[in-house]
């Protein structure tokens, strides 16, 4: 099954540098293009931070963070013995949204930000909506599936 998921991640990726390509063909000259009025639009932006924009020009910082994350959960992936569908999910999103934004990072010194929704301040990427649902899909993993009585589950339950 973990040769599964990574090739599920690999997808992800393909999905958000093709979508990212889209954009720097299609939005970049425009700029924006509004979807739903006052709810959803377009907005080409690169991002040189993280999140909300923050630590900008941190490029390094963000590649060293990411590629220690991605290990991490690859490697967790191989050894963790109780996998089912949230946690698996998780690690195809995580792995392939962080990955996503790698590549951005490594080969442009930017990622390319483009979805903006009128309630959310910042403008973020479909890498970022893989991260943070995978991080979700981790969370729920954790708290409600995760077997807690040895291992990793044991610490994180008893602090």
């Amino acid at each position: 099954m973990p040769f599964i998921i990574l090739l599920l991640s690999v997808l992800v990726i393909a999905a958000d540098q093709v979508l990212k390509l889209l954009v720097i063909q299609y939005l970049k000259p425009d700029g924006v293009k509004t979807i739903f009025d006052g709810l959803l639009s377009f907005v080409y932006v690169e991002n040189r931070g993280a999140a909300f924009s923050i630590l900008q020009n941190q490029r390094w910082l963000f590649i060293g963070i990411t590629l220690v994350i991605c290990i991490l959960i690859i490697y967790a992936l191989f050894r963790y013995g109780n996998h089912e569908f949230f946690s698996y999910a998780a690690s195809a999103l995580i792995v392939g949204g962080g990955i996503g934004n790698l590549i951005d990072r490594v080969l442009k010194g930017y990622v390319v930000d483009y979805i903006h929704v009128s309630f959310f301040p910042a403008i973020f990427n479909f890498g970022d909506c893989c991260v943070t649902v995978g991080t979700v899909f981790l969370m729920i993993h954790v708290l409600f599936f995760a077997d807690d009585s040895h291992g990793a589950e044991k610490v994180l339950r008893t602090k």
